[in-house]
């Protein structure tokens, strides 16, 4: 078919029925951009119906002649500079015009702009340190991923707090802490509240490192101490963290949080092996063979115990994805709002059971409902 499809495509009409298009009665194409592409998006219209599908620029040509050939007659394509007009007549022949604009045309954005917490521009030390921000405030574009989850994980946070003044909190197992000092500046500069927080850990050199940026950062209420989740003792916090705590160390910091009655838990369970290594339930042999299925329905498994036990005593909550999976096959955040101080009964009879049925040990139910008999 002599026809020249144009590189530059910015919007078209395909028209001119066939007699042998008994489908559609037109079809548009229009370009957008998506994700930073540029693409051609044909629109297929029947009676009642729209049916889109985005192309490219090199897929599109062999789509309009393709319409051209089965269904339609007519075609218009609209460029930056030029209107392209053919016309397919009775006996097969191609009658083309090419005319100037006498009008801009815009690229039509599907990209919506996202909003985040800690926007563009601020300039936030901690995210300069790490390299995910200019010191003139511009996302570095290699970061752009590590740049959506912190603002992700604030998300969840802001999204649970919006009615507190101040809080007291503490970050179990707080390693170098780089989210810690990004939520203290959130919360102190961006919405101005009364904050303490309390990071712990076990190496000296990561407590003195972080202790020497709060005090270049100036942040007077944020302290790092070291010290083992297991003996930690305190009653004033209200609001834990816990971010990639290794393995039962998750379990500690849960059980304290319990005991304190604290208000916020927001927990990234990390490396967890405890049920993996008692898994030998016959049931399960089909999964126990490969390694990775094993490891996974573990983790899951141990993360049901955990999300349960504290529904038991009256925290709502949710487990919810933290980043997309690609970025990370640890992404599951354990999120819980104290409610009520009444305890779910059934709920208990519920882990008790899943317990006894994988014939297994859980640390955070073994400090917990296993000594409530």
């Amino acid at each position: 078919m002599d026809i020249i499809i144009p590189n530059d495509i910015i919007k078209g009409t395909i028209s001119g029925i066939k007699k042998d298009n008994t489908k559609y009665i037109k079809a548009k194409l229009q370009k957008i951009e998506l994700k930073d592409n540029c693409l051609i998006q044909l629109s297929l219209y029947t009676q009642k119906q729209v049916f889109h599908q985005n192309y490219n620029n090199d897929e599109i040509k062999d789509i309009i002649i393709n319409q051209l050939e089965t269904n339609f007659n007519n075609l218009e394509l609209i460029t930056s500079d030029y209107t392209y007009s053919y016309r397919i007549t009775s006996k097969g022949k191609v009658l083309s015009n090419k005319k100037k604009n006498k009008e801009e045309f815009v690229i039509t954005t599907h990209n919506k702009k996202k909003n985040y917490l800690i926007e563009e521009g601020m300039i936030v030390p901690a995210l300069v340190d790490l390299g995910i921000m200019t010191s003139e405030g511009k996302i570095i574009k290699s970061s752009y991923d590590k740049y959506r989850q912190i603002n992700r994980f604030l998300e969840i946070i802001n999204d649970s707090i919006s009615d507190e003044k101040e809080l007291n909190i503490v970050d179990f197992g707080c390693g170098k802490s780089y989210l810690t000092f990004i939520l203290y500046y959130y919360l102190v500069e961006i919405k101005k509240m009364n904050i303490n927080i309390v990071g712990l850990d076990l190496k000296d050199d990561v407590i003195d490192n972080c202790n020497n940026i709060a005090i270049k950062y100036g942040y007077k209420n944020l302290k790092f101490y070291k010290g083992d989740i297991k003996d930690y003792k305190s009653n004033n916090f209200n609001m834990i963290v816990t971010l990639h705590a290794c393995d039962t160390a998750t379990d500690y910091a849960l059980y304290h949080a319990i005991n304190m009655k604290c208000k916020y838990i927001f927990s990234v369970p990390c490396c967890q092996h405890e049920i993996n290594n008692q898994l030998k339930n016959d049931k399960l042999h089909l999964m126990n063979k490969y390694g990775i299925l094993k490891e996974r329905f573990s983790a899951l498994l141990t993360d049901s115990i955990r999300a349960n036990i504290l529904e038991y005593y009256g925290y709502k909550t949710q487990v919810m994805e933290f980043v997309d999976f690609d970025a990370s096959p640890k992404n599951l955040l354990i999120r819980a709002v104290l409610k009520s101080n009444n305890k779910n009964v059934k709920i208990k009879e519920e882990v008790k059971n899943i317990i006894k049925e994988y014939n297994i040990n859980q640390t955070l139910y073994d400090l917990t409902l296993k000594n409530e008999g």
